[in-house]
């Protein structure tokens, strides 16, 4: 049964899951640099299946169709290649320039939500979002350069996790979040075996240990982008993923000399100018549309 929309909450639930995000690139930086990408994009789904015990009951008591399941594994494959594209990226680019290219996910994921879940995207949405990417494209310009095999495989992540979330949305509104996040580590753990298999090397201690703290932040990401997703629409949601680039820069500038410029305080503002307009506006509008009661249901 779908829940009712709460456009307020699922901002609040993304913005969360922004955050959470943004720890799991910086602890890649941080420490997957001598792994092969399959692999480390593996060890972290592996190591997260023990953040799913909680959940591994109600997966197994679950009866869905044929269909469902296929959904569940078309999601799992399609993610599991961006994910290892997305691990490789990371070791070869800034924070800040793999957070910026992400962002062709909300445009894709918009379009997406229109042309195939029949959301409706209202005007100011549309400029809004248009003008958050922008922002991005003001945060890039001052570092464009010759195209390297990161930026091209970042490309193919924003494609692929842009289809992955639209998967994910009729998943949510049909399943709890926990089991959806169960059934998505399952089948992507699976897609990277034979990639990890193909390049394995022998990870020390350390290495396992950080891939640890990568599948806990991530997980619990995942959790909260599909309670994102259960509580208001696709296109209103997404919006509010660019203000990971705010996490980034910091994070970049903090640990890893990656010093931002007045480029990046400009596109920033015009980031964070979008997101807030957009969450008045759909708060706004739920106030009018919704008792009280019903939309501070949680």
């Amino acid at each position: 049964m779908t829940q009712p929309s709460s456009p307020l909450q699922g901002i609040l639930w993304m913005l969360l899951t922004g955050v959470l995000f943004v720890m799991v690139t910086a602890v890649v930086k941080f420490a997957g640099e001598n792994l092969p990408a399959a692999e480390s994009a593996f060890l972290r789904y592996l190591i997260g299946f023990v953040f799913l015990i909680p959940f591994a009951r109600s997966a197994l008591t679950v009866r869905m169709p044929a269909r469902q399941v296929a959904l569940f594994a078309g999601r799992g494959l399609v993610h599991a290649i961006g994910v290892m594209c997305w691990f490789y990226s990371m070791t070869q680019i800034p924070i800040a320039e793999v957070t910026a290219m992400n962002y062709l996910n909300p445009v894709y994921v918009t379009l997406g939500a229109a042309m195939f879940l029949g959301e409706r995207l209202a005007w100011p949405r549309i400029c809004a979002v248009l003008a958050a990417l922008a922002g991005t494209v003001v945060i890039l310009r001052p570092g464009l350069r010759a195209v390297e095999m990161g930026h091209l495989t970042m490309l193919v992540t924003a494609a692929l996790f842009g289809a992955s979330y639209l998967l994910a949305k009729p998943l949510s509104d049909r399943y709890p979040a926990g089991l959806v996040v169960a059934m998505l580590s399952v089948f992507v753990t699976l897609g990277l075996a034979p990639f990890a298999i193909a390049v394995w090397v022998t990870p020390t201690v350390s290495e396992v240990f950080w891939m640890g703290v990568v599948a806990l932040f991530a997980t619990a990401g995942h959790y909260t982008m599909t309670r994102a997703f259960a509580a208001a629409p696709v296109s209103v949601t997404q919006p509010a993923t660019f203000l990971q680039l705010i996490w980034a820069v910091l994070l970049g500038w903090a640990f890893f000399e990656e010093s931002p410029d007045l480029w990046v305080v400009v596109g920033a503002t015009i980031i964070i100018l979008s997101v807030t307009f957009i969450a008045w506006r759909e708060s706004r509008r739920s106030r009018a549309i919704t008792p009280p009661s019903s939309a501070a249901k949680f």
